[in-house]
């Protein structure tokens, strides 16, 4: 079993690899890019829905130690390039049904892309990401290393959903199917955003973020064994709460806080709907 290996190679000495470990390393990359493994997978059984595979992150962290720092600037360029060996740009082709728009974007080998991606340029996904069919990153966004991106997703320009590799045991930034994510907003610290949630433009998410749910008058907040989550449909918008005590409260001033304002309806999936002819 590919995790059995990848467990066992985790705990072996970077200066005893042998050709039988680069070749288990590179079986692991490759199930990576198939979305065979991932860093973390739906679980039904789960009270978040979704479950952590250790044994994947400590593969990832594998191809670190076993990397030599090469060049990997393009002939003729006067852009240079140094990055760890086992992790080149990913390789495409035509048959991947992916679209990468010139332009700068940048793909690490790693990463597992959907039917229909789209890429505008410039973006960035780093490795062991997973981003699922019909899903579109914009210009100036970033998947970072693990996070889950489902179906039909819009990470807007200069969205930033933040990465994790430790601990291994961490939950990474999961964002469902149908989700929109606003242009300038950012998702870290294993926040969960549920299915056809809208973050407007702006919205900041964290796990020591309370959010405000106007709706159901409650307050969402993680806590040390769980991760912020968002509520399915949920339209989050940026807001504010007054400092209640001290100079701040002496001084008039306020802290930044998402608040949901409503939950999706007909009138917001036709707002964000992402048009077919664009894909």
């Amino acid at each position: 079993m590919l995790d059995t290996a990848i467990e066992q190679l985790f705990r072996k000495a970077p200066e005893s690899y042998d050709q039988t470990d680069f070749e288990t390393f590179q079986e692991f990359k490759k199930a990576l890019n198939a979305g065979e493994a991932r860093a973390a997978e739906p679980d039904p059984s789960s009270p978040l829905g979704w479950k952590v595979n250790s044994w994947v992150k400590r593969g990832i962290l594998i191809g670190f130690r076993m990397g030599r720092t090469v060049e990997m600037s393009d002939a003729g360029s006067r852009l240079q390039y140094f990055d760890k060996s086992t992790y080149a740009p990913k390789e495409l082709t035509l048959s991947d049904s992916v679209r990468v728009v010139p332009g700068g974007s940048s793909i690490r080998d790693g990463v597992y892309l959907g039917k229909s991606v789209t890429c505008m340029p410039p973006m960035y996904i780093n490795v062991g990401a997973f981003v699922d069919e019909g899903t579109m990153v914009d210009s100036h966004a970033l998947v970072g290393s693990c996070a889950q991106i489902g179906k039909r997703c819009h990470l807007s320009a200069a969205a930033q959903i933040g990465g994790v590799l430790e601990p291994v045991g961490a939950l990474p930034v999961v964002i469902e199917d149908d989700v929109v994510v606003g242009g300038n907003c950012g998702v870290y610290e294993g926040t969960i955003v549920k299915t056809r949630a809208v973050l407007g433009a702006g919205v900041v998410l964290t796990r020591s973020t309370p959010v405000y749910d106007v709706v159901r008058g409650q307050v969402l907040r993680a806590t040390a064994e769980t991760p912020l989550v968002i509520p399915a449909g949920a339209v989050v918008v940026p807001g504010s709460r007054p400092i209640q005590s001290g100079k701040g409260q002496e001084w008039g001033l306020s802290l930044a806080t998402p608040v949901i304002v409503k939950y999706r309806d007909e009138k917001t999936a036709a707002s964000v709907q992402l048009e077919d002819l664009l894909r």
